[in-house]
């Protein structure tokens, strides 16, 4: 059933959140995945979570909403949601749609842990 595949791990007190499907656009796959995510919010505060698209080459538009919930789940507590490994193309809907002012993009999953930890 969970074809699409979050991964959720921590690194530095930071939480990652990496997707390991090319493609993103399943609407019962992103609500799994976003309840899954957002049970694990619920349950450690994270300061930090990092969504880390490495290998991701397609994603539904239900997906920045997903980001935008957790961002502002996160916000309630002033935590950071930070976005690593994005695609090119898939950078671009961010900017399109303003989200690249809200969101911090970095180049990998290494860069980003550093950035964003204490």
């Amino acid at each position: 059933m969970d074809k699409m595949g979050i991964k959720i791990t921590s690194e530095d007190s930071v939480a990652i959140v990496a997707f390991e499907a090319a493609s993103i656009s399943d609407v019962e796959e992103i609500a799994t995945a976003s309840k899954q995510i957002k049970e694990f919010v619920d349950d450690n505060h994270p300061d930090r979570l990092i969504f880390d698209f490495g290998g991701v080459k397609f994603f539904s538009s239900l997906v920045l909403g997903v980001l935008l919930e957790i961002r502002s789940k996160l916000a309630t507590y002033n935590g950071e949601v930070a976005i690593s490994a994005i695609n090119p193309q898939l950078h671009k809907v961010f900017k399109i749609t303003n989200l690249d002012k809200i969101f911090k993009f970095f180049p990998d999953k290494e860069s980003a842990v550093k950035a964003v930890s204490y």
